[in-house]
């Protein structure tokens, strides 16, 4: 009996050749017919509705490849063409993926729960993954090509995104989209175990309290997520500035300024940089400062800011542990180009944050808080740090780490702010030996 398995096979790819050649034929028809210059005049509803009439046309047009279901199939992936981000929009649709990372037309992988997933989703070749890059920078006012290959954009939800083509990427363009769509609360970071109670309990009263407290942790460790589940503990009747490279902050109280950086333009103009916006900042009669993170000279700026009428700012720092962490904001001090001596940067930060927090994503993808501990002033010329609270792992079970939350026994000095603004904890919380389970 002969095998039709390989007929079979061509078949297929010669019909997917086909429908891939009709679809990105339609969507140029498409743009080509459209008058761009009145599209901003347009309402996005009847600009919706006329690219779908006009899709719906075109694909008519081939009765003899397509039947009427597949017709349908073809309209709307020309519509996520042209107003999405194409065979992406699905992986979008989903609240559980924090992360698509596109290395190449047919390797997309996402992050779920932690874990990193390879997808069914594919483009159809690096022309069709490039145009999506470049369809992607257009938007924000940018070019992706061998003159500009590296492309940073936010999208309308205010998911952040990367790019890098070639010459840059050598095995083709390269897409990561870090998603920003949920906004988890103290209770959702106590519901999954990042923290216990007890930590979130003093942290909670600390921000109250105008404690300035330094968040931080490696890539994708949960710095910013920290960060918005904090900031709901500032009182409402505060000003709050926000600084950030790419807004992914969301704070809820009423009296907040957000204010984001600039890239270069194409003519390599134009740019604004977080050190100026710190330095505006403090113009503008704010309570606390919030930084999404800082990475370079606005490091003083914004340690200038803590130690000025700033009290209870807020930061996150790419760092591995609370110590590293104020090295590495020395080390960004001085790039800040005055010549300061090492003694009095360490003064500075040790008189401008209170509370250094860690953060780190575990195997199996659990974020934890695994140190929070408390600047202690300069001793012997360095920046003195005592651990509060810290987490040890004991193992992994079924490719997933556990362990326990424990207190090192140590009584902050905080506590004596805290007591001052009303705010009693459990003596046994700072108890030398006590576990709080993971």
């Amino acid at each position: 009996m002969p095998d039709d398995r390989p007929v079979a096979a061509q078949t297929a790819n010669t019909f997917a050749a086909r429908y891939h050649q009709l679809k990105t034929e339609t969507h140029r028809r498409v743009v080509e017919t459209l008058d761009l210059s009145k599209l901003n005049r347009w309402d996005p509803v009847r600009l919706k509705r006329e690219v779908r009439a006009m899709a719906s046309q075109l694909c008519a047009s081939a009765p003899e490849l397509l039947n009427e279901v597949e017709r349908e199939q073809l309209t709307e992936e020309v519509m996520s063409e042209v107003f999405g981000l194409g065979p992406l929009d699905k992986l979008m649709a989903d609240p559980e993926v924090s992360d698509v990372l596109v290395n190449g037309p047919h390797s997309v992988y996402i992050e779920r729960g932690g874990r990193l997933e390879l997808t069914s989703v594919r483009f159809h070749d690096d022309a069709h993954l490039l145009q999506l890059v470049q369809r992607i920078a257009a938007r924000v006012g940018r070019r992706a090509d061998e003159s500009s290959p590296m492309v940073d954009a936010r999208l309308a939800d205010g998911s952040r995104v990367n790019a890098i083509i070639p010459p840059l990427a050598l095995t083709g363009p390269v897409l990561s989209i870090r998603r920003f769509g949920i906004r988890l609360g103290g209770d959702d970071l106590l519901a999954n175990r990042t923290m216990p109670t007890e930590f979130l309990d003093f942290l909670r009263a600390a921000v109250e309290a105008r404690v300035s407290i330094l968040v931080s942790g490696g890539t994708g460790s949960g710095k910013t997520t920290l960060l918005n589940a904090l900031s709901q503990y500032i009182p409402a009747h505060e000003r709050l500035i926000t600084i950030e490279d790419s807004a992914e902050l969301k704070l809820r109280q009423p009296h907040v300024v957000a204010l984001e950086t600039r890239t270069a333009s194409v003519e390599g103009t134009g740019e604004v940089r977080q050190r100026e916006l710190v330095r505006n900042a403090l113009r503008m009669r704010p309570d606390r400062i919030i930084v999404g993170e800082v990475r370079g000279g606005e490091a003083l700026d914004m340690l200038q800011a803590m130690n000025t009428g700033h009290e209870g700012s807020l930061t996150t720092i790419h760092a591995n542990d609370t110590r590293d962490a104020l090295a590495r904001l020395e080390m960004m001090v001085m790039m800040a180009g005055y010549e300061l001596p090492v003694p009095v940067i360490r003064y500075y930060i040790a008189t401008a944050i209170t509370l250094v927090v860690q953060l780190s994503r575990l195997t199996g993808g659990k974020r934890r808080m695994i140190r929070v501990s408390e600047v202690r002033g300069v001793r012997d010329g360095r920046v003195a740090l005592k651990d509060v609270f810290g987490y040890r792992q004991l193992g992994v079970r079924d490719g997933v780490a556990f362990g326990e939350f424990y207190s090192t026994g140590y009584r902050p000095r905080v506590l004596e702010k805290l007591t001052a603004m009303g705010v009693e904890l459990p003596e046994e919380t700072f108890t030398e030996g006590t576990v709080f389970d993971d």
